[in-house]
Formats: C-alpha cells, structure tokens, sequence
C-alpha cells in the first residue's frame, strides 16, 4: 500500500513559528514532526510515500530530499499554495498513488496508530477511518461508530486525520478545491465507510498548546 501525508497547509494557529518553517518540519523531539511519520511508515513496511507541498515547498522538499536516509521513497504532488484543500490535493495526487486504497495520513497530527496493521487489514477497504476521544478544542466530535461502522449520529468520535482510501471517491468530481470531509461525509452516507477508535497516543499538533504537550511527551518518554 502507498501512503500520503497532506502538508501543503499554512499553519495559520502556529504563527509565528510558521512565517520561518511549514508546520510539517516544525521540531518534535529532536525531528521534523513529519519525519515521525516517514519513520513510522518506514518501520511498518511501507515503501513509497506521496507528499503535497504547497506552502513552503522548497523547504520541505530540501529537508526531507528523495526519502532514502527514512528508508522510502517520497514522491512530491506540487500544488499552488491555497489552491486545492484537503479533498483536492488527494485529488491531484491520484495519478501518483494508483488504482489501489492508499493510507491518508495530516502530517498536522502526532500519534502512535500502527500503520503496519491499517495497511495490512484494509488493504480492501472502500474507506476506512481513524476515529478518536474528542479532545478539548473539538468536544462536538465528528462522526459515531457502530461496530466498524461509522455513522453520522451521537455519541461521536473525532476524526483522526488518518484513514485509508478507495481512490474513486477523489477521481471525477466536478470541482477542483473540496476538502476530505465532504469525502467522508459522501462515504458515510453510502454506508461505505468503516472505522475503528484508536485510543493510544493522538495529538492535534495545530495550536502551541498541543505542540508543547507533543514535545513534553517526548521528552517524558
């Protein structure tokens, strides 16, 4: 399974750190928050990863280079900054990701989901979340969980950031900007989606506060 890691974002609620260094190479113990992810892909036996850039681009391409020293290959899917959202980006980087499901990772997020076993169980899967305990700054949640099956009712589970994806739900759509969320709202409704609550480590590294707890916890471990 291929993997893509969405990082073409600004990081507007982490500025001013992010006016000098896009939130994906923003230090987390030592390493670009992104490079734990390239590490975790890595270490789970992943081999091809797929990144978007956007803000910033040069610099992400520069620090992270063709992959090798994370033992991967990363493939860049250009965007113009603002242009595509979430949902668009994907989009645009199909022909880079191919005919099979693909794993779907925000590099905003900061976690310790076993991507080994998302690739290796869901291999098939139409669309398949990652769901989590709401946290503080998203108490509503997003969606519920029957069983595997995710559902648009309460109690609701906050959305992970990490899913893996039949690329049909990206391709042919009549707009080019559209974020993920109208891609699961869409596979939701068609009872196609499944999903599974992750309950280790997860943090929304997208405000100082949780940047801090995503440093201190490193340094705790």
């Amino acid at each position: 399974m291929k993997a893509m890691i969405l990082a073409a974002g600004r990081g507007e609620r982490l500025r001013p750190l992010t006016d000098r260094v896009p939130k994906p190479l923003i230090d987390v113990g030592g390493q670009p928050l992104i490079g734990h992810h390239l590490r975790a892909l890595a270490a789970a036996g992943l081999s091809e990863v797929v990144i978007n850039v956007a803000y910033r681009a040069e610099q992400i391409r520069r620090v992270l280079g063709d992959g090798r020293r994370y033992g991967l290959r990363i493939i860049y899917s250009p965007e113009e900054p603002g242009a595509l959202d979430t949902g668009g980006g994907i989009a645009n980087a199909l022909p880079l990701l191919g005919p099979a499901p693909f794993l779907v990772i925000s590099s905003d997020v900061f976690s310790d989901i076993d991507y080994g076993g998302l690739a290796a169980c869901r291999a098939g899967a139409e669309a398949h979340l990652m769901l989590v305990d709401n946290p503080a700054h998203h108490a509503r949640g997003d969606f519920g969980l029957r069983g595997e099956r995710v559902v648009d009712a309460a109690p609701r589970l906050t959305y992970a950031g990490v899913g893996v994806f039949a690329p049909h739900w990206f391709a042919g759509r009549g707009e080019t900007r559209f974020p993920l969320s109208a891609v699961l709202r869409q596979a939701i409704d068609a009872d196609h989606a499944s999903g599974e609550h992750h309950r280790g480590r997860w943090i929304d590294v997208g405000r100082p506060s949780a940047l801090a707890a995503a440093r201190q916890g490193l340094s705790a471990a």
